[in-house]
């Protein structure tokens, strides 16, 4: 099964990043606005581990649902799975994300994300997460900075 492996280090309170993640079902308080990927709503099913978010994006014929499949409050760490109607040739996506204190207010935020594609789409779904770590790194870092 392909995998992906990213972090970034971000320079901003820890406890504010986490406390962004936690909150699952906000994900529209930190995703970049004006960006490659837009969401036009957010619809929220279920409360706690198994909420699922429905996150309708501007030119997407069908919602990225997230769903929260752990979250380890002593760990900093969370796993989610995308269900539903999976975009770019995705047939299965599961990853774990954890958030590291770093010297001088600072943190890491890793995730290692698992992922099956259809045949000959494995490169477009790579790079279709791959765009998306990167705005979901970008988001919570201007979240954070404007806390």
């Amino acid at each position: 099964m392909p995998t992906i492996d990213i972090h970034h280090d971000c320079k901003a309170d820890p406890e504010v990043i986490w406390g962004l993640i936690v909150d699952f079902g906000n994900i529209e308080a930190w995703w970049p606005k004006g960006g490659a990927v837009d969401i036009e709503r957010v619809e929220v099913e279920g409360e706690g581990i198994g909420t699922t978010r429905h996150i309708y994006n501007a030119g997407m014929p069908a919602p990225v649902s997230e769903r929260l499949d752990a979250l380890d409050p002593e760990k900093l760490s969370w796993r989610l799975s995308i269900v539903g109607d999976r975009p770019a040739g995705i047939r299965l996506y599961n990853a774990r994300g954890t958030l590291s204190t770093l010297p001088g207010n600072t943190c890491r935020i890793a995730y290692h994300g698992d992922f099956e594609a259809e045949p000959g789409r494995e490169d477009e779904a790579r790079q279709f997460l791959l765009g998306a770590y990167q705005l979901m790194f970008q988001g919570l870092a201007q979240a954070a900075a404007r806390a």
